[in-house]
């Protein structure tokens, strides 16, 4: 069994990204597990109680307003930029895009961080050979956050342990299945390009979230890379299929040819939702995206669930 740090009642942990929907599911089970959680977000505060403290970030420009603009817009003053000089935080998970990470390095130096749980994305290696030059930058984005973070907290013998998940879906928050579903409902059909039966492992925001609870928690852990796939592979196919059942329709899932679904693409990118769309998206139906998550099992005691949508993960 995995060894845990000791339970300390003024044990601090900071979150960024909080009001993601992995943060939603992980600041529970902090509260759980006894952290005193200190919650950070660029969106509207929530209200504080006695169990999670919410700060908004502030970033330069927000510093630099005066004093009384700040009061007529009733925020808080605290934020990870700058640091408070009088506390300590020495735990930190961060949610956000990973290539963000570096602006608070000089904040985690201030607050004393001794462990930094980072989650970071295979699209590190899903996308490095993408034929979408956007989609290659985003792989090289994360391959240097990653390689920033490592740098930054081995120079000053900070932890760290980076977690990167595959396709994350649930709570109907996602960029994945809720799209798929939102599509779904909009035209009744979702077009596959090819056999459309390229492998994925999608993985619910929960399971994601008790990983960073236990990448947190457990000192072994320290100073390692782990993949957190999802607890069952299927295809790509059968993949949005599930989606239509989750929906309560039948699946409608016309093959379109590459020029169609191209011409297509031009089209629905023409919407604002849809601008993210590419024919690289169609390139990887057909390609295997599956991580072997066994290191996680073994360290972090990951036991993800398989592939099971409820009403709440495909509302729109």
């Amino acid at each position: 069994m995995a060894d845990f740090f000791p339970k300390n009642e003024d044990l601090q942990v900071g979150v960024l990204g909080a009001t993601s929907s992995v943060g939603s599911c992980l600041l529970p089970m902090l509260v759980e597990a006894e952290w005193k959680v200190i919650a950070f977000s660029r969106k509207s505060l929530k209200p504080f109680d006695d169990k999670v403290e919410w700060r908004r970030i502030v970033s330069p420009a927000d510093v630099a307003e005066s004093a009384a603009v700040r009061s007529e817009r009733q925020v808080s003053d605290s934020a990870v930029l700058p640091p408070a000089d009088d506390e300590n935080i020495p735990f930190w998970i961060c949610l956000g895009p990973i290539w963000a990470l570096p602006d608070y390095f000089a904040a985690f130096d201030a607050q004393g961080a001794r462990r930094v749980v980072v989650v970071s994305s295979t699209s590190r290696f899903t996308k490095d050979d993408s034929t979408d030059p956007e989609e290659q930058a985003v792989a090289l984005r994360i391959a240097d956050a990653e390689a920033r973070v490592q740098e930054w907290a081995e120079s000053r013998g900070v932890e760290w342990v980076i977690l990167r998940p595959t396709l994350i879906y649930g709570l109907g928050r996602d960029k994945n299945i809720t799209e798929i579903a939102r599509f779904i409902r909009r035209f009744g059909f979702f077009p596959l390009f090819g056999n459309a039966n390229g492998l994925r492992q999608p993985v619910h925001v929960a399971d994601v979230a008790g990983a960073c609870l236990a990448a947190l928690q457990i000192p072994s852990a320290a100073n390692r890379v782990y993949n957190i796939s999802g607890g069952e592979i299927l295809a790509y196919r059968d993949m949005v299929a599930r989606v239509f059942s989750a929906l309560g329709r039948h699946p409608r899932l016309p093959t379109v040819p590459l020029w169609l679904f191209r011409l297509a693409v031009m089209l629905l990118r023409r919407l604002p939702r849809y601008r993210h769309w590419s024919t690289a998206m169609a390139e990887r139906m057909n390609r295997d995206m599956t991580f072997n998550h066994a290191e996680a099992v073994r360290d972090l005691a990951f036991k993800p669930g398989k592939f099971m949508l409820s009403a709440g993960d495909v509302e729109v």
